[in-house]
């Protein structure tokens, strides 16, 4: 639900405090859903927040499908932090965190992240870059259809949706604008955005060096929920939430390594497709359920 009353809500999270930090836990639950819940540390005025002096924390597990009622404990722990836009004024931060059982010793079955940052070390010479094409649609809370779809039910002809421009084009711009200035601010590198096939649908892209581009994709992911809720409409990520003749949605990924990007880089380029190639049905196997409808 959007805010009723914007002006009494901006004069409140307008409010000092001064040593008070506002933390907001970001996790994955059971079924890589996002989920989150806030904290309020102590912390003096001078001293700045790291991760160090970010607490772990835990949640009822039972709730997010990632543990029974009768031992219901999942820890979170810190991993990164990111300043929070959603409450600007004073020195609040949203925390990226990865999923643990009570031992703290023992990654949770759901934590995929903690194998991606072992590969991730794992290559750390090969200097590894991504770009994230991350593509969705934004669907009217209410119909709970694409924005700009018509109350008929028919689905727009595509055509004139792509990089639009005008009243009857584009739809969603302030949503998508809002959301790339968040991003922003937060310290996430939101390269460019731009509007897709379908109607309704938008595209923002991602930058990041190793562990910070999945880290960062999933937290743009975060952010763009919250922007969602104060315009009433939901980020929609499946690959094809309309059928028919209807653009999907996924994620296109541009990789590269060290010496891709130097001279004569072509040559490891065409090394990692044949390498690719080999394992293609097996790593489709694993990119999400529903590509095949795309």
């Amino acid at each position: 639900m959007s805010t009723t009353n914007n002006n009494f809500y901006n004069q409140m999270m307008s409010l000092s405090t001064p040593n008070k930090v506002q933390l907001e836990y970001v996790w994955l639950g059971g079924n890589g859903e996002l989920r989150c819940k806030s904290k309020t540390i102590d912390l003096c005025k001078t001293k700045e927040v790291t991760l160090e002096v970010v607490p772990v924390w835990n949640y009822d597990g039972s709730s997010t499908e990632q543990a029974l009622g009768r031992d219901s404990e999942v820890y979170i722990i810190p991993r990164k932090l990111y300043k929070d836009p959603f409450r600007p004024t004073g020195r609040n931060y949203l925390v990226l965190c990865d999923t643990w059982l009570p031992d703290l010793k023992t990654p949770h079955p759901t934590n995929t992240r903690v194998n991606t940052a072992e590969i991730m070390e794992k290559a750390s010479e090969s200097e590894p870059w991504f770009g994230f094409e991350m593509e969705f649609f934004m669907m009217d809370g209410k119909t709970h259809r694409p924005i700009g779809f018509p109350e008929s039910g028919q689905t727009p002809v595509q055509g004139p949706y792509y990089c639009s421009v005008g009243t009857g084009n584009t739809y969603g711009r302030d949503v998508i604008e809002c959301h790339y200035r968040a991003c922003l601010y937060a310290g996430i590198t939101v390269t460019g955005i731009n509007a897709e096939v379908a109607c309704g649908q938008w595209e923002y892209q991602v930058f990041g060096k190793g562990m910070n581009a999945p880290d960062d994709a999933w937290m743009s992911k975060y952010i763009l929920g919250r922007v969602c809720e104060k315009f009433g409409v939901v980020d929609n990520w499946v690959p094809k939430p309309i059928s028919g003749d209807c653009n999907g949605s996924g994620m296109h990924t541009n990789y590269s390594t060290k010496l891709m990007r130097e001279k004569g880089g072509l040559v490891y380029i065409e090394k990692a497709i044949e390498k690719l190639s080999k394992k293609h049905e097996e790593h489709i196997a694993v990119y999400g359920d529903g590509n095949e409808l795309r």
